[in-house]
C-alpha cells in the first residue's frame, strides 16, 4: 500500500460514526481498508448502537492494527458523536466517512496529493455518485463546490449558494483547519455552517471524478423526516418546535464576526450579505416564529390541564 508504513505516525485520520449500522458497515470498512493509501489510522465512533455494529466493528478491529474502535455509553446524538470522531483523531489530514457509504480504492490518495500540492486548500473532496441500498446507481451529482477564489468573501457567498447535498463535507481536511471551527452544532445545517467556516480559512478543491459513492436507501439521514432527523441529531430532545434557520442565520453570523481572516470591512460586506438573505427568506423565519409560539402556547395549555 502506497505509503503505509505501520510504525509511523498517521498522515490521514478517517473517522467512521455510526449508529445500528450493521447493515452497511462491512462493506464500508472493506472499501476504506483497500485503499491505494494505507497511511491512515481508522476510528469507529460508535453510538451505543443496539444491534451486530459492535461485533463487526471489533472483527475489523482485530484484524487490522489501523482501526480503533471506541463506543459510548449512550447515544449523544449524531453531530456530537461526529465531532467525537474528530477529537480521537491524530493525523495531519482528516476526513469523516458515513457508515453506510463507499470509497473508490484510489479515492484518498487522490485527495492526499491534492493537499500535499496546494498549501491553500482545506477540503479536497471527489464527485459524488448516488447509488441506493443495493448498490446501484442512482445518478451522479454535481456538489459545484470547486470553490477556488482568493477573496473569502467570495468563496463565502458562493458555498451558501451553491450547496445542496453536503458531500463536500466526507471530502479530505487539514485537521488544523478544523480545529479553528466551531465543528458540528446540534441543529440542522449544523454541517453547512461548519462548512462555511472552513471556507473562509482557504479554498475547496473538487477532483473531477467519480470516488465517492454515497448511498441513499430508506434509513438514510436523508430519507428521515424532519422530526426524524432533529431527534437524530440531539436524542435528549423534548420539544416539537425548532428554529432552524434562525440558528443557522444567527450560527453564519458568529461565523463572520470571529474569522481571524477577514478584516472589519470583509465582516460587514458578509454580514450586510445575510441581512438580505435573511429578507428574501423572511417568510420561512416567520414560519418558525409563529409556530414555536404556537408551541409555547399549546405547552402552556396542557400544563394547566394537567
Amino acid at each position: 500500500m502506497v505509503g503505509f508504513v505501520p510504525s509511523a505516525p498517521p498522515r490521514v485520520s478517517i473517522g467512521v460514526p455510526v449508529y445500528n449500522g450493521e447493515r452497511y458497515l462491512a462493506g464500508t470498512l472493506d472499501s476504506l481498508i483497500a485503499q491505494t493509501f494505507g497511511a491512515f489510522e481508522l476510528i469507529i465512533c460508535d453510538n451505543a448502537s443496539t444491534d451486530r455494529t459492535p461485533e463487526i466493528a471489533q472483527e475489523y478491529a482485530a484484524k487490522d492494527c489501523r482501526i480503533r474502535y471506541v463506543r459510548g455509553e449512550q447515544n449523544i446524538g449524531s453531530a456530537r458523536n461526529f465531532n467525537r470522531a474528530f477529537h480521537l483523531a491524530t493525523g495531519e489530514y482528516f476526513r469523516w466517512f458515513s457508515s453506510d457509504d463507499v470509497a473508490a480504492p484510489e479515492s484518498l490518495a487522490r485527495c492526499v496529493e491534492v493537499l500535499d500540492a496546494e498549501p491553500s486548500v482545506v477540503l479536497v473532496y471527489p464527485k459524488t455518485r448516488l447509488i441506493d441500498g443495493a448498490g446501484q446507481t442512482i445518478r451522479d451529482y454535481d456538489d459545484c463546490l470547486h470553490l477556488t477564489m482568493a477573496d473569502p468573501c467570495e468563496r463565502f457567498r458562493e458555498l451558501l449558494t451553491r450547496i445542496r447535498y453536503t458531500n463536500a463535507v466526507y471530502g479530505l481536511m487539514r485537521a488544523a483547519a478544523m480545529r479553528r471551527t466551531g465543528l458540528f452544532g446540534t441543529y440542522l445545517s449544523s454541517d453547512e455552517v461548519f462548512q462555511a467556516e472552513l471556507v473562509l480559512q482557504g479554498t475547496f478543491w473538487e477532483i473531477p471524478e467519480v470516488l465517492f459513492f454515497r448511498r441513499m436507501h430508506a434509513t438514510a439521514s436523508s430519507s428521515m423526516t424532519r422530526t426524524e432527523r432533529l431527534q437524530f441529531y440531539r436524542p435528549e430532545r423534548t420539544w416539537s418546535v425548532e428554529l432552524t434557520e434562525w440558528k443557522r442565520l444567527v450560527a453564519l453570523s458568529r461565523v463572520v464576526e470571529r474569522s481571524e481572516e477577514l478584516d472589519r470591512r470583509q465582516k460587514v460586506r458578509l454580514q450586510s450579505y445575510l441581512a438580505h438573505a435573511a429578507v428574501w427568506k423572511w417568510r420561512a423565519l416567520a414560519g418558525e416564529l409563529v409556530d414555536a409560539t404556537g408551541g409555547v402556547i399549546r405547552g402552556l395549555f396542557r400544563s394547566r390541564i394537567e
